[in-house]
């Protein structure tokens, strides 16, 4: 490790350390705060704009990370505005802040892991450990419902402790089913995120189980925290999961704001919703009412319960909501990740443990482990691999997910459009390719069906192809554009977002 390096990281952990112990003095102290934070913006952009000055980095990928770090830091700085529990404050600025962001796990784990396999291990996993759900919404991605499938206790646990020794990994993404709905030997979620106090666990969740009481459990333990699902306003989010649904939703946001327990909103956009989830009114509900910290927009994928292309976001909304957000990111620093339109920032596909790290593999609640939840085509299952000895990084191993690893390899080599990253939805002949390859099965009917029908695939490889031809332009002409150009543009972008951001951050104050 160089010395640049080495006190990149020092200083950066000493700034956990008094967001650990000082959380609430810099709270009260708006002055302080704000001179913390103005600290670690010039220090984002002094370590951005070097990266702008090496020839193999592209200058628009280096605009888009830097705005998301910007996004990033200034979400620490709204979550340390708010009464936070001191477990909360605690698990953020160690576990999330130094471990996972910071020291990016265990790198001695993943130092053995390079040095045995040649590559880097998963930084995550996403693990649905039970089918179970209390609702029945409209084109479900893992047609979950009353149905009894759920991983035994003892393998959900060995799968966090053996990617916490094996990777270094300390960051679980928990999804389902209903996450809270989930028991197996008279344990759940909070008891998985109460044994593994030194991971921080996100888990997606509709929210109608949250109440008083388990936003205050959750508020004791800390390390986990709910992106709560809606589908745009009142209206459309009961259409989609139930009449009551949205209400419920805000009862939850509110449990959790009186407990003191920071939590997100997940969104998919939809072809009917697209514009909606973006506008500044729903926007401001959410951020700015209601309190969320944090926000995911998953596309619609045609895979679940009623799947169907129809409701797709069109190629051309897909190009807007890039545009659009990535305005909400860099004028208004809110933490807004759409996992495609982003790719970006994660330097395109992360599926099935990317060779170069920052990758994850998924597994449900019948032990299926995939390449990706919206890949549902698994090549080997934990119960049987536990069964016959074999440990995750004999899973990680498995022929298809290395096939697709090469994939992601090639196509950053010779395309590298990191605006169109998925192989599924923008290279669906590829991913056939690869299936018909390694024949790996399919997790559910409804995946099957998919793969049998031939339509399917011609509607998808049309999609990708409508797509590319509206976005390979912008990739050529923002992402590839000369070093020159994009320090000039940089700056005047600059200009431009502090004149919009200094009257937001003077509002807070």
């Amino acid at each position: 490790m160089s010395v640049t390096s080495t006190l990149q990281k020092t200083v950066f952990a000493a700034g956990a350390e008094v967001l650990e112990h000082a959380g609430p003095a810099l709270t009260s102290v708006p002055p302080l705060r704000r001179a913390a934070v103005r600290t670690g913006e010039a220090y984002i952009r002094h370590w951005q704009q070097k990266a702008r000055t090496d020839p193999g980095n592209l200058a628009g990928i280096v605009d888009d990370q830097e705005a998301m770090g910007l996004a990033l830091l200034h979400t620490v700085e709204r979550a340390f505005q708010r009464p936070l529990s001191s477990a909360v404050r605690q698990a953020v600025a160690h576990n999330l802040v130094r471990s996972i962001l910071i020291e990016q796990g265990d790198r001695n784990a993943a130092d053995r892991f390079y040095a045995q396999h040649g590559a880097y291990p998963p930084g995550f996993l996403t693990i649905s450990p039970g089918k179970a759900c209390n609702l029945h919404c409209t084109g479900c991605y893992a047609d979950a419902g009353p149905g009894a499938g759920r991983l035994d206790w003892a393998v959900f646990d060995r799968i966090v402790s053996e990617a916490r020794g094996l990777w270094g990994a300390r960051f679980f993404v928990i999804s389902g089913g209903e996450p809270l709905a989930y028991r197996s030997q008279g344990k759940g979620i909070l008891e998985a995120a109460q044994k593994h106090a030194d991971c921080y666990f996100l888990m997606y969740t509709n929210g109608t189980l949250i109440d008083d009481q388990v936003a205050w459990r959750l508020a004791e333990l800390g390390n986990l925290t709910p992106a709560i699902s809606v589908e745009g306003w009142r209206e459309r989010t009961d259409a989609r999961r139930g009449p009551g649904v949205f209400d419920r939703v805000l009862s939850a946001m509110a449990s959790l704001r009186a407990a003191g327990v920071p939590f997100g909103i997940s969104l998919t956009a939809t072809r009917d919703n697209a514009e909606e989830i973006l506008s500044d009114e729903f926007i401001d509900f959410f951020f700015e009412e209601q309190g969320a910290l944090y926000g995911w927009i998953f596309h619609y994928m045609p895979i679940g319960r009623s799947f169907t292309l129809d409701l797709m976001p069109t190629p051309a909304q897909r190009l807007w909501m890039w545009r659009r957000s990535w305005e909400v990111v860099r004028q208004r620093r809110l933490l807004l990740a759409d996992f495609w339109n982003h790719g970006t920032v994660s330097k395109g596909c992360i599926a099935a443990g990317r060779a170069q790290g920052g990758g994850y593999l998924y597994i449900d609640w019948n032990g299926a482990v995939s390449p990706c939840v919206f890949v549902p085509y698994s090549p080997v299952n934990i119960n049987e691999a536990y069964a016959r000895g074999k440990t995750l990084d004999d899973v990680w191993s498995d022929p298809f997910f290395a096939g697709i690893r090469r994939w992601q390899v090639a196509y950053g080599r010779d395309k590298g459009n990191w605006v169109l990253p998925c192989i599924n939805r923008d290279h669906h002949a590829a991913l056939r390719r690869l299936l018909a390859q390694h024949e790996p099965d399919p997790t559910d009917r409804n995946a099957r069906e998919a793969l049998l029908d031939p339509a399917y695939a011609q509607g998808l490889e049309g999609y990708g192809a409508a797509c590319a031809a509206l976005i390979d332009p912008v990739w050529q002409e923002y992402y590839k554009r000369s070093v020159s150009a994009a320090n000039r543009g940089h700056t005047e972008a600059l200009a431009q977002e502090e004149s919009v951001a200094a009257p937001n951050r003077q509002a807070r104050v």
